[in-house]
C-alpha cells in the first residue's frame, strides 16, 4: 500500500459508484471499480455505496463476490457503508428479505428503510465524533437506522431531537467497529467530503 494515497475500491454493482469515487479521490486515495474478485484481491480498502441492499446482496452472489469480501472484512480490510453500505455491513437485519445476505462486521441490528419511502427522505445536521469543523448536513434517503449495537460497536452520530426528526430523533446512524465504518446517510451526495476522508485515513492507517 501507498500510505500517502492508498488503493481504495467502490462496489460498482449499484449504487452511487461515481459520486463516492470523487470523494475518495479527493479525500487523497487512489479509486478502483470493483466487479470481480482479482479486483477486489488489489485493493486496501472498499467502499459499499448505498441503492438497495437485498438487490446488491444479490448481485454479490451473481458476481462470486459474497463470500471473497466476507472473508476480506473478517480479515479486517477497512470498509466503509453508507446506507444500504451499512445494512450489508450489520450482523442482522430487521425489516429484510429472507433471502438476504450480510457481509458481517459491525455487531449490531439495523432497522431496513426505517426512515420510509422515497418520498420521506431527511435531512438533518449531525455531529459526528471523529470529523471536525462543525456539524454535518445528512441527507437521508429511505435510510436505515440502528436498532441496538454492541459495546464494541461506537457510535459515532444521533439525530438529534428536534420537531422534524419524529421517531428518527435520538436513532443511532453513524457508527464504527475497529476499521468498519458506516452511514445511513449519504455524504457522497451533499459535497460535504470529511466522512470520505475519514475513512481514507483508516486506511492509511491500517
Amino acid at each position: 500500500m501507498s500510505v500517502d494515497r492508498p488503493l481504495i475500491g467502490v462496489l460498482a454493482l449499484q449504487g452511487d459508484v461515481r459520486e463516492h469515487t470523487a470523494a475518495l479521490t479527493e479525500g487523497g486515495a487512489r479509486v478502483i471499480s470493483v466487479r470481480r474478485q482479482s479486483e477486489l484481491a488489489e485493493v486496501d480498502g472498499l467502499v459499499l455505496p448505498g441503492g438497495e441492499s437485498t438487490t446488491i446482496s444479490r448481485l454479490l452472489e451473481t458476481f462470486e463476490l459474497l463470500e471473497p469480501l466476507r472473508v476480506r472484512i473478517a480479515e479486517g480490510m477497512p470498509t466503509y457503508g453508507s446506507c444500504a453500505g451499512m445494512i450489508l455491513l450489520a450482523e442482522k437485519v430487521l425489516d429484510g428479505r429472507p433471502d438476504q445476505h450480510q457481509l458481517g462486521g459491525l455487531d449490531m441490528i439495523v432497522r431496513r428503510n426505517a426512515f420510509g419511502r422515497q418520498v420521506d427522505s431527511f435531512e438533518e445536521d449531525l455531529d459526528v465524533a471523529g470529523i471536525d469543523g462543525g456539524p454535518m448536513h445528512a441527507v437521508f434517503i429511505r435510510a436505515p437506522w440502528v436498532e441496538s449495537a454492541s459495546p464494541a460497536v461506537e457510535v459515532l452520530a444521533t439525530v438529534p431531537d428536534t420537531p422534524a426528526a419524529g421517531a428518527a430523533a435520538g436513532r443511532i446512524v453513524a457508527v464504527r467497529q475497529g476499521d468498519v465504518l458506516a452511514t445511513a446517510f449519504h455524504p457522497e451526495l451533499g459535497g460535504d467530503h470529511r466522512v470520505h476522508r475519514l475513512f481514507v485515513d483508516i486506511v492509511r492507517k491500517s
